[in-house]
């Protein structure tokens, strides 16, 4: 009989994490490579990626970095082709890559991001990486995993896909009001929508297909926000970059070899209230 353990582990099997470089994507990558995954770090950004799977290999476990633009077919079945061709298959997907106002400095001030006033151009690109990219990377994942026979894929959504955005801890004494745009929302949603989808259609397949949704992770935020922010939480903080990693795991692993179609909520209590 396996252990609970040996359930949680990736040995043997082949990873590939989009936004790889980017603050929960080098946690995915750590964790997936310290259970045995071979890991390929995958980004827009090639050096950010190296240095990502640079530092994970520096710990002894295994990472190859590769530049990936997930808005575009031809570079999303390049990447694919090459990790197949190296590895010999694609056995977890965490499409973790995204357009997050936070990390996006063009995109945070367009227009302190009012409703009203969105920009189109804005919008699209937001959709593009957000909803299209998952779209167009699982897309080509799934053709490899439909070939092995199995497979776990991760998309990773938000609690403001579930329901839309408290803008009042975006409020700061004196300041103008900025929002949270619309388009976060609107993709976050998508997200559990394209999982669900999935899910259904490879039933009765070893292909599974489920949603890790965070809360908010602290990233350098001001003391204004994060005094908001905790306060709308039951635990009273935001999350810690790190705790994502345990249900990250999970989901990729046999550890969850029953769930498909699912959504794992680590939000510190915010959607409880």
């Amino acid at each position: 009989m396996t252990s609970i353990f040996e359930k949680f582990s990736l040995k043997g099997r082949v990873a590939l994490v989009t936004g790889g470089a980017g603050l929960l994507g080098k946690e995915f990558c750590l964790t997936l490579a310290q259970a045995g995954a071979q890991v390929y770090v995958a980004d827009l950004n090639l050096s950010a990626a190296e240095s990502a799977a640079q530092t994970i290999t520096a710990q002894g476990h295994s990472a190859c970095s590769i530049r990936l633009d997930v808005t575009n077919p031809d570079s999303v079945q390049s990447v694919v082709d090459e990790i197949v061709s190296r590895s010999g298959s694609i056995d977890v997907l965490v499409n973790s890559a995204a357009m997050d106002p936070k990390f996006d400095p063009g995109h945070a001030q367009t227009n302190s991001n009012a409703f009203e006033t969105y920009p189109l151009g804005s919008w699209q690109d937001a959709l593009n990486v957000n909803l299209t990219g998952p779209f167009l990377v699982s897309q080509a994942v799934c053709r490899q995993m439909v070939r092995q026979g199995k497979g776990s894929i991760i998309h990773i959504c938000s609690t403001y896909g579930l329901g839309g955005p408290d803008q009042r801890i975006y409020e700061k004494p004196g300041q103008s009001k900025v929002f949270k745009p619309v388009y976060y929302t609107v993709t976050k949603a998508g997200i559990l929508g394209l999982t669900k989808y999935m899910a259904t259609y490879y039933a009765g397949s070893e292909i599974r297909v489920n949603a890790l949704t965070p809360g908010g992770v602290f990233a350098g935020h001001d003391d204004v926000f994060v005094k908001n922010y905790s306060a709308r939480t039951v635990i009273g903080r935001m999350a810690h970059k790190d705790e994502m990693n345990g249900a990250l795991l999970f989901l990729a692993s046999d550890a969850s070899s029953y769930m498909t179609g699912g959504n794992v909520v680590v939000d510190g209590g915010w959607t409880a209230w």
